[in-house]
């Protein structure tokens, strides 16, 4: 009898590139004083607004085997929705945005 354990070894890997990813933006955020804080948080709803547009366009979730149920849009759309949020700030745009605009007021100042 062989044991696979790829899935839990994936799974635990996933699991400590999310800690990572958490601890290093605790970090940053721990340096960012109150108006790069509000920045950033705008910056991260603008890449979850473009995330969301993705998902609308690439997640067709219309199963034709099945009907469709009352309520099934509502449903699918708050999912999406909740999974852009999830998404958001890790994709890089809200990264890049973010720079650009902190570029931007260090020029005007």
């Amino acid at each position: 009898m062989t044991i696979d354990s790829n899935n839990t070894l994936s799974s635990l890997a996933q699991a400590r590139e999310k800690d990572l990813v958490k601890n290093l933006k605790a970090k940053t955020e721990n340096r960012l004083d109150s108006t790069d804080k509000a920045l950033r948080e705008q910056t991260d709803k603008f890449e979850a607004i473009f995330i969301k547009t993705l998902l609308d366009v690439s997640l067709n979730l219309d199963n034709p085997l099945y009907p469709k149920q009352p309520g099934s849009d509502i449903y699918n759309s708050m999912f999406k929705e909740q999974l852009a949020e999830n998404l958001s700030g890790s994709f890089g745009y809200s990264e890049l945005l973010f720079n650009y605009l902190k570029e931007q007021q260090k020029l005007k100042a």
